[in-house]
Protein backbone atom coordinates (compact mmCIF):
# COMPACT_ATOMS: atom_id res chain seq x y z
CA UNK A 1 0.00 0.00 0.00
CA UNK A 2 1.30 3.45 -0.88
CA UNK A 3 2.66 5.74 1.81
CA UNK A 4 3.77 9.37 1.89
CA UNK A 5 7.05 10.33 3.58
CA UNK A 6 7.43 13.95 4.69
CA UNK A 7 10.82 15.31 5.76
CA UNK A 8 10.27 18.35 7.95
CA UNK A 9 12.14 21.62 8.15
CA UNK A 10 11.63 23.33 4.77
CA UNK A 11 10.06 26.77 4.61
CA UNK A 12 7.45 26.82 1.81
CA UNK A 13 7.65 29.49 -0.87
CA UNK A 14 6.18 30.01 -4.34
CA UNK A 15 2.86 29.70 -6.17
CA UNK A 16 0.33 26.88 -6.17
CA UNK A 17 -2.59 26.51 -8.56
CA UNK A 18 -5.87 25.61 -6.84
CA UNK A 19 -8.01 22.89 -8.40
CA UNK A 20 -11.79 22.83 -8.84
CA UNK A 21 -13.74 21.92 -5.71
CA UNK A 22 -14.45 18.24 -5.08
CA UNK A 23 -17.57 19.16 -3.11
CA UNK A 24 -18.89 21.20 -6.05
CA UNK A 25 -18.05 18.90 -8.93
CA UNK A 26 -19.76 15.78 -7.49
CA UNK A 27 -23.31 17.23 -7.30
CA UNK A 28 -22.79 19.00 -10.66
CA UNK A 29 -21.86 15.67 -12.30
CA UNK A 30 -25.04 14.14 -10.84
CA UNK A 31 -27.05 17.15 -12.09
CA UNK A 32 -26.04 16.32 -15.70
CA UNK A 33 -28.63 13.48 -15.50
CA UNK A 34 -31.35 16.16 -15.57
CA UNK A 35 -30.36 17.46 -19.03
CA UNK A 36 -31.66 16.44 -22.44
CA UNK A 37 -28.37 17.14 -24.23
CA UNK A 38 -24.63 16.82 -23.30
CA UNK A 39 -23.16 18.95 -20.51
CA UNK A 40 -19.49 20.03 -20.51
CA UNK A 41 -17.86 20.73 -17.16
CA UNK A 42 -14.37 22.24 -16.88
CA UNK A 43 -11.90 22.83 -14.01
CA UNK A 44 -12.64 19.26 -12.91
CA UNK A 45 -10.06 17.91 -10.43
CA UNK A 46 -8.61 14.41 -11.08
CA UNK A 47 -9.68 12.79 -7.85
CA UNK A 48 -10.73 9.31 -6.85
CA UNK A 49 -14.28 10.47 -5.96
CA UNK A 50 -14.66 12.19 -9.36
CA UNK A 51 -13.61 8.98 -11.15
CA UNK A 52 -16.07 6.99 -8.97
CA UNK A 53 -18.88 9.41 -9.92
CA UNK A 54 -17.94 9.09 -13.61
CA UNK A 55 -18.13 5.27 -13.22
CA UNK A 56 -21.52 5.60 -11.53
CA UNK A 57 -22.87 7.77 -14.38
CA UNK A 58 -21.44 5.36 -16.98
CA UNK A 59 -23.06 2.47 -15.05
CA UNK A 60 -26.44 4.24 -15.42
CA UNK A 61 -25.79 4.33 -19.20
CA UNK A 62 -24.55 7.94 -19.62
CA UNK A 63 -21.73 8.69 -22.06
CA UNK A 64 -18.74 10.14 -20.15
CA UNK A 65 -15.68 11.66 -21.83
CA UNK A 66 -12.57 13.09 -20.16
CA UNK A 67 -10.47 15.73 -21.96
CA UNK A 68 -7.75 17.29 -19.76
CA UNK A 69 -9.51 19.05 -16.91
CA UNK A 70 -12.91 18.84 -18.64
CA UNK A 71 -15.62 16.17 -18.64
CA UNK A 72 -18.54 15.87 -21.01
CA UNK A 73 -21.55 13.85 -19.86
CA UNK A 74 -24.20 12.77 -22.36
CA UNK A 75 -27.29 11.74 -20.38
CA UNK A 76 -29.38 10.77 -23.44
CA UNK A 77 -28.29 7.12 -23.26
CA UNK A 78 -29.19 6.60 -19.56
CA UNK A 79 -31.02 3.26 -19.36
CA UNK A 80 -30.71 2.27 -15.69
CA UNK A 81 -32.03 4.02 -12.58
CA UNK A 82 -30.16 1.83 -10.07
CA UNK A 83 -26.96 2.95 -8.27
CA UNK A 84 -25.40 -0.29 -6.98
CA UNK A 85 -23.67 -0.84 -3.63
CA UNK A 86 -20.29 -1.58 -5.29
CA UNK A 87 -19.97 2.05 -6.39
CA UNK A 88 -21.92 3.76 -3.64
CA UNK A 89 -20.10 2.10 -0.72
CA UNK A 90 -16.90 4.09 -1.24
CA UNK A 91 -18.52 7.49 -1.54
CA UNK A 92 -21.41 9.03 0.32
CA UNK A 93 -21.99 11.61 -2.42
CA UNK A 94 -23.42 8.82 -4.63
CA UNK A 95 -26.77 9.44 -2.95
CA UNK A 96 -26.86 12.67 -5.01
CA UNK A 97 -28.10 10.75 -8.08
CA UNK A 98 -31.36 10.06 -6.21
CA UNK A 99 -33.00 13.47 -6.81
CA UNK A 100 -32.03 13.82 -10.51
CA UNK A 101 -33.03 10.23 -11.44
CA UNK A 102 -36.35 10.59 -9.67
CA UNK A 103 -37.14 14.00 -11.22
CA UNK A 104 -36.14 12.99 -14.75
CA UNK A 105 -37.34 9.38 -14.95
CA UNK A 106 -39.86 9.08 -12.11
CA UNK A 107 -37.93 6.19 -10.62
CA UNK A 108 -34.64 5.67 -8.70
CA UNK A 109 -32.92 3.03 -6.58
CA UNK A 110 -29.80 4.01 -4.70
CA UNK A 111 -27.90 1.83 -2.27
CA UNK A 112 -27.46 3.37 1.21
CA UNK A 113 -24.15 5.22 1.00
CA UNK A 114 -20.71 4.60 2.52
CA UNK A 115 -17.72 7.03 2.52
CA UNK A 116 -15.55 8.33 5.37
CA UNK A 117 -16.25 6.99 8.82
CA UNK A 118 -17.00 10.40 10.31
CA UNK A 119 -20.46 10.72 11.72
CA UNK A 120 -23.76 9.23 10.75
CA UNK A 121 -24.74 11.87 8.14
CA UNK A 122 -28.29 10.55 7.90
CA UNK A 123 -29.93 10.29 4.49
CA UNK A 124 -33.36 10.80 6.06
CA UNK A 125 -33.02 14.55 5.40
CA UNK A 126 -32.72 13.77 1.68
CA UNK A 127 -35.70 11.42 1.83
CA UNK A 128 -38.00 13.85 3.68
CA UNK A 129 -37.17 16.65 1.23
CA UNK A 130 -38.01 14.47 -1.79
CA UNK A 131 -41.19 13.20 -0.10
CA UNK A 132 -42.27 16.84 0.32
CA UNK A 133 -42.12 17.09 -3.50
CA UNK A 134 -44.49 14.10 -3.82
CA UNK A 135 -42.08 11.14 -4.05
CA UNK A 136 -43.01 7.73 -2.64
CA UNK A 137 -39.90 6.41 -0.90
CA UNK A 138 -39.12 3.18 0.94
CA UNK A 139 -35.85 1.84 2.35
CA UNK A 140 -35.68 -1.85 1.59
CA UNK A 141 -32.78 -4.36 1.74
CA UNK A 142 -30.20 -1.58 1.95
CA UNK A 143 -31.67 0.38 -1.00
CA UNK A 144 -33.52 3.69 -1.08
CA UNK A 145 -36.34 3.10 -3.58
CA UNK A 146 -38.08 6.22 -4.86
CA UNK A 147 -40.82 6.69 -7.44
CA UNK A 148 -43.36 9.27 -8.54
CA UNK A 149 -46.32 9.12 -10.91
CA UNK A 150 -45.81 11.83 -13.51
CA UNK A 151 -43.78 14.87 -12.29
CA UNK A 152 -42.71 15.89 -8.84
CA UNK A 153 -44.77 18.78 -7.43
CA UNK A 154 -43.36 22.07 -6.18
CA UNK A 155 -43.73 22.49 -2.39
CA UNK A 156 -42.40 24.40 0.61
CA UNK A 157 -39.96 22.36 2.66
CA UNK A 158 -38.06 23.28 5.81
CA UNK A 159 -34.94 21.16 6.42
CA UNK A 160 -34.88 20.11 10.09
CA UNK A 161 -31.14 20.64 10.17
CA UNK A 162 -28.73 22.25 7.74
CA UNK A 163 -27.41 19.63 5.33
CA UNK A 164 -25.39 20.38 2.21
CA UNK A 165 -26.14 17.04 0.55
CA UNK A 166 -29.87 17.15 1.26
CA UNK A 167 -30.11 20.75 0.00
CA UNK A 168 -28.34 19.70 -3.23
CA UNK A 169 -30.49 16.61 -3.79
CA UNK A 170 -33.80 18.41 -3.27
CA UNK A 171 -32.64 21.46 -5.27
CA UNK A 172 -31.85 19.26 -8.29
CA UNK A 173 -35.16 17.44 -8.04
CA UNK A 174 -37.13 20.68 -7.64
CA UNK A 175 -35.58 22.09 -10.85
CA UNK A 176 -37.79 19.74 -12.92
CA UNK A 177 -40.84 19.74 -10.59
CA UNK A 178 -44.22 21.07 -11.59
CA UNK A 179 -44.67 24.43 -9.83
CA UNK A 180 -42.56 26.44 -7.38
CA UNK A 181 -40.56 25.00 -4.47
CA UNK A 182 -39.34 27.02 -1.50
CA UNK A 183 -36.49 25.37 0.45
CA UNK A 184 -35.93 26.86 3.91
CA UNK A 185 -33.07 26.31 6.37
CA UNK A 186 -31.09 25.43 3.25
CA UNK A 187 -27.30 25.09 3.33
CA UNK A 188 -25.48 28.24 2.13
CA UNK A 189 -22.14 26.81 1.02
CA UNK A 190 -20.39 28.16 -2.12
CA UNK A 191 -20.72 24.68 -3.64
CA UNK A 192 -24.53 25.05 -3.51
CA UNK A 193 -24.24 28.39 -5.32
CA UNK A 194 -22.04 26.70 -7.93
CA UNK A 195 -24.59 23.92 -8.43
CA UNK A 196 -27.41 26.48 -8.79
CA UNK A 197 -25.29 28.47 -11.30
CA UNK A 198 -24.79 25.31 -13.36
CA UNK A 199 -28.50 24.38 -13.19
CA UNK A 200 -29.47 27.93 -14.21
CA UNK A 201 -27.08 27.68 -17.17
CA UNK A 202 -29.01 24.47 -18.10
CA UNK A 203 -32.26 26.47 -18.06
CA UNK A 204 -33.41 26.13 -14.43
CA UNK A 205 -34.97 29.06 -12.57
CA UNK A 206 -33.37 29.17 -9.13
CA UNK A 207 -33.18 32.23 -6.84
CA UNK A 208 -31.61 32.69 -3.43
CA UNK A 209 -28.80 30.08 -3.60
CA UNK A 210 -26.22 31.02 -0.98
CA UNK A 211 -28.97 32.13 1.45
CA UNK A 212 -31.04 29.98 3.79
CA UNK A 213 -34.13 30.33 1.55
CA UNK A 214 -33.92 29.02 -2.02
CA UNK A 215 -36.82 29.42 -4.44
CA UNK A 216 -37.03 27.08 -7.44
CA UNK A 217 -39.53 27.64 -10.25
CA UNK A 218 -39.76 24.21 -11.87
CA UNK A 219 -39.29 23.96 -15.64
CA UNK A 220 -40.33 21.29 -18.15
CA UNK A 221 -36.85 20.42 -19.34
CA UNK A 222 -33.17 21.27 -18.94
CA UNK A 223 -30.57 21.40 -21.69
CA UNK A 224 -26.80 20.95 -21.85
CA UNK A 225 -24.44 23.80 -20.99
CA UNK A 226 -20.81 24.58 -20.28
CA UNK A 227 -19.79 25.24 -16.68
CA UNK A 228 -16.44 25.78 -14.89
CA UNK A 229 -16.32 24.38 -11.33
CA UNK A 230 -15.67 26.84 -8.48
CA UNK A 231 -12.19 26.80 -6.85
CA UNK A 232 -11.70 24.43 -3.92
CA UNK A 233 -11.76 26.53 -0.75
CA UNK A 234 -10.58 23.63 1.42
CA UNK A 235 -7.55 22.92 -0.76
CA UNK A 236 -6.77 26.67 -0.73
CA UNK A 237 -7.05 26.78 3.07
CA UNK A 238 -4.83 23.69 3.43
CA UNK A 239 -1.97 25.22 1.39
CA UNK A 240 -2.24 28.54 3.24
CA UNK A 241 -2.02 26.73 6.60
CA UNK A 242 1.03 24.84 5.30
CA UNK A 243 2.66 28.19 4.49
CA UNK A 244 1.74 29.59 7.92
CA UNK A 245 3.14 26.58 9.78
CA UNK A 246 6.47 26.66 7.95
CA UNK A 247 6.88 30.44 8.30
CA UNK A 248 6.76 30.70 4.50
CA UNK A 249 5.28 32.83 1.75
CA UNK A 250 2.87 31.14 -0.64
CA UNK A 251 0.47 32.48 -3.28
CA UNK A 252 -2.60 30.40 -4.11
CA UNK A 253 -3.71 31.16 -7.70
CA UNK A 254 -7.10 30.50 -9.37
CA UNK A 255 -8.65 30.72 -5.90
CA UNK A 256 -11.85 32.36 -4.60
CA UNK A 257 -11.15 34.58 -1.61
CA UNK A 258 -14.84 35.37 -0.99
CA UNK A 259 -15.48 31.72 -0.04
CA UNK A 260 -12.78 31.75 2.64
CA UNK A 261 -13.61 34.65 4.96
CA UNK A 262 -13.67 32.63 8.19
CA UNK A 263 -10.43 30.78 7.37
CA UNK A 264 -8.52 33.92 6.31
CA UNK A 265 -9.66 35.73 9.48
CA UNK A 266 -8.22 32.93 11.62
CA UNK A 267 -4.94 32.95 9.69
CA UNK A 268 -4.64 36.71 10.24
CA UNK A 269 -5.30 36.05 13.94
CA UNK A 270 -2.43 33.55 13.85
CA UNK A 271 -0.12 36.37 12.69
CA UNK A 272 -0.15 35.93 8.90
CA UNK A 273 -0.08 38.83 6.44
CA UNK A 274 -2.63 38.11 3.71
CA UNK A 275 -2.89 39.94 0.38
CA UNK A 276 -5.68 39.35 -2.19
CA UNK A 277 -5.53 40.30 -5.89
CA UNK A 278 -8.83 39.74 -7.70
CA UNK A 279 -9.10 38.67 -11.31
CA UNK A 280 -12.49 37.93 -12.83
CA UNK A 281 -11.09 35.59 -15.48
CA UNK A 282 -8.38 33.62 -13.69
CA UNK A 283 -9.73 33.77 -10.14
CA UNK A 284 -8.06 35.41 -7.13
CA UNK A 285 -4.43 35.33 -6.07
CA UNK A 286 -4.22 34.94 -2.29
CA UNK A 287 -0.75 35.48 -0.80
CA UNK A 288 0.06 34.45 2.76
CA UNK A 289 3.36 35.68 4.23
CA UNK A 290 4.51 34.65 7.70
CA UNK A 291 7.85 36.47 7.46
CA UNK A 292 9.50 33.45 9.08
CA UNK A 293 7.51 33.81 12.32
CA UNK A 294 5.90 31.02 14.36
CA UNK A 295 2.10 31.21 14.22
CA UNK A 296 0.03 32.14 17.28
CA UNK A 297 -2.50 29.60 18.59
CA UNK A 298 -6.14 30.32 17.64
CA UNK A 299 -9.49 29.31 19.12
CA UNK A 300 -12.18 28.14 16.72
CA UNK A 301 -15.66 26.62 16.58
CA UNK A 302 -16.82 24.79 13.46
CA UNK A 303 -20.30 25.57 12.15
CA UNK A 304 -22.11 25.61 8.82
CA UNK A 305 -21.04 28.14 6.18
CA UNK A 306 -20.26 31.06 6.36
CA UNK A 307 -18.77 30.11 9.75
CA UNK A 308 -15.52 28.13 10.15
CA UNK A 309 -15.64 24.92 8.04
CA UNK A 310 -15.38 21.51 9.68
CA UNK A 311 -13.22 20.45 6.70
CA UNK A 312 -10.46 22.84 7.94
CA UNK A 313 -10.57 21.83 11.58
CA UNK A 314 -7.87 19.12 11.37
CA UNK A 315 -5.46 21.42 9.49
CA UNK A 316 -5.82 24.18 12.10
CA UNK A 317 -5.36 21.64 14.88
CA UNK A 318 -2.05 20.68 13.26
CA UNK A 319 -1.08 24.36 13.24
CA UNK A 320 -2.06 24.81 16.88
CA UNK A 321 0.18 21.82 17.77
CA UNK A 322 3.29 23.90 16.96
CA UNK A 323 1.87 27.41 17.49
CA UNK A 324 2.74 29.78 20.27
CA UNK A 325 0.16 29.46 23.08
CA UNK A 326 -2.99 27.37 23.69
CA UNK A 327 -5.85 26.98 21.21
CA UNK A 328 -9.33 25.59 21.97
CA UNK A 329 -11.18 23.84 19.13
CA UNK A 330 -14.92 23.10 19.31
CA UNK A 331 -16.25 20.68 16.70
CA UNK A 332 -20.02 21.06 16.35
CA UNK A 333 -20.62 19.32 12.99
CA UNK A 334 -19.42 15.72 13.18
CA UNK A 335 -19.43 13.76 16.40
CA UNK A 336 -16.21 11.79 15.87
CA UNK A 337 -14.07 14.18 13.94
CA UNK A 338 -11.12 14.08 16.30
CA UNK A 339 -9.75 10.79 15.03
CA UNK A 340 -6.52 12.53 13.96
CA UNK A 341 -5.74 13.49 17.58
CA UNK A 342 -4.13 10.13 18.45
CA UNK A 343 -1.91 10.36 15.38
CA UNK A 344 -0.82 13.93 16.18
CA UNK A 345 0.02 12.76 19.72
CA UNK A 346 2.44 10.25 18.15
CA UNK A 347 4.31 13.23 16.67
CA UNK A 348 4.68 14.78 20.14
CA UNK A 349 1.63 17.10 20.18
CA UNK A 350 0.01 18.16 23.46
CA UNK A 351 -3.77 17.76 22.98
CA UNK A 352 -6.49 17.11 25.53
CA UNK A 353 -9.95 16.12 24.28
CA UNK A 354 -13.14 16.48 26.25
CA UNK A 355 -16.23 15.51 24.22
CA UNK A 356 -16.56 17.98 21.31
CA UNK A 357 -13.69 20.16 22.52
CA UNK A 358 -9.93 19.79 22.03
CA UNK A 359 -7.44 21.93 23.96
CA UNK A 360 -4.15 22.14 22.04
CA UNK A 361 -0.99 23.46 23.69
CA UNK A 362 1.68 24.36 21.16
CA UNK A 363 5.06 22.62 21.55
CA UNK A 364 8.44 23.93 20.42
CA UNK A 365 9.12 20.97 18.15
CA UNK A 366 7.15 18.03 16.76
CA UNK A 367 9.09 14.87 15.90
CA UNK A 368 8.57 12.61 12.90
CA UNK A 369 6.98 9.17 13.43
CA UNK A 370 4.88 6.59 11.53
CA UNK A 371 1.21 7.66 11.53
CA UNK A 372 -2.00 6.54 9.88
CA UNK A 373 -4.56 8.68 8.04
CA UNK A 374 -8.09 8.15 9.37
CA UNK A 375 -10.08 10.27 6.93
CA UNK A 376 -9.55 12.78 4.12
CA UNK A 377 -8.89 15.97 6.09
CA UNK A 378 -7.01 14.13 8.83
CA UNK A 379 -4.54 12.86 6.22
CA UNK A 380 -3.90 16.48 5.15
CA UNK A 381 -3.33 17.53 8.78
CA UNK A 382 -0.69 14.80 9.22
CA UNK A 383 1.18 16.02 6.14
CA UNK A 384 1.10 19.57 7.55
CA UNK A 385 2.43 18.38 10.90
CA UNK A 386 5.14 16.41 9.06
CA UNK A 387 6.29 19.60 7.29
CA UNK A 388 7.39 21.07 10.63
CA UNK A 389 8.37 17.87 12.47
CA UNK A 390 11.98 16.90 13.08
CA UNK A 391 12.98 14.02 10.75
CA UNK A 392 10.65 11.85 8.68
CA UNK A 393 6.91 11.38 9.13
CA UNK A 394 5.59 8.27 7.35
CA UNK A 395 1.84 8.47 6.60
CA UNK A 396 -0.04 5.26 5.86
CA UNK A 397 -3.54 4.80 4.35
CA UNK A 398 -3.17 7.77 2.05
CA UNK A 399 -5.96 6.55 -0.24
CA UNK A 400 -8.08 8.96 1.82
CA UNK A 401 -5.92 11.80 0.55
CA UNK A 402 -6.49 10.97 -3.12
CA UNK A 403 -10.23 11.36 -2.57
CA UNK A 404 -9.91 15.12 -2.01
CA UNK A 405 -6.53 16.56 -3.02
CA UNK A 406 -5.23 16.61 -6.58
CA UNK A 407 -1.47 15.88 -6.74
CA UNK A 408 -0.85 17.22 -3.22
CA UNK A 409 2.70 15.91 -3.01
CA UNK A 410 3.65 17.39 -6.42
CA UNK A 411 2.14 20.75 -5.43
CA UNK A 412 3.93 20.78 -2.06
CA UNK A 413 7.23 19.66 -3.63
CA UNK A 414 7.03 22.60 -6.04
CA UNK A 415 6.81 24.89 -2.97
CA UNK A 416 9.98 23.33 -1.55
CA UNK A 417 8.56 20.67 0.79
CA UNK A 418 10.44 17.41 1.37
CA UNK A 419 7.64 14.99 0.41
CA UNK A 420 7.48 11.81 -1.65
CA UNK A 421 5.13 8.92 -2.29
CA UNK A 422 6.45 5.36 -1.97
CA UNK A 423 4.89 1.97 -2.74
Amino acid sequence: MQKIIVTGGARLAGEVRISGAKNAVLPILCATLLADTPVRISNVPRLHDVLTTAKLLAGLGAGVQHEGDAMTVDPRSVNSHVAPYELVKTMRASVLVLGPLLAKFGDAEVSLPGGCAIGSRPVDLHIKGLQALGAEISVDHGFIKARVDGRLKGARHVFEMVSVGATENVLMAAALADGTSVLENAAMEPEIVDLADCLNAMGAKIEGAGTSKITVHGVDKLSGCEHAVVADRIETGTFLVAAAMTGGRVTATHARADTLDAVLDKLREAGADIGIESDVIDGDRITLDMHGKRPRAVNLTTAPYPAFPTDMQAQFMAMNCMADGVGVINETIFENRFMHVNELLRLGADIRVDGHTAVVRGVEQLSGAPVMATDLRASASLILAGLVADGDTVIDRIYHLDRGYENIEAKLSALGAGIRRVD
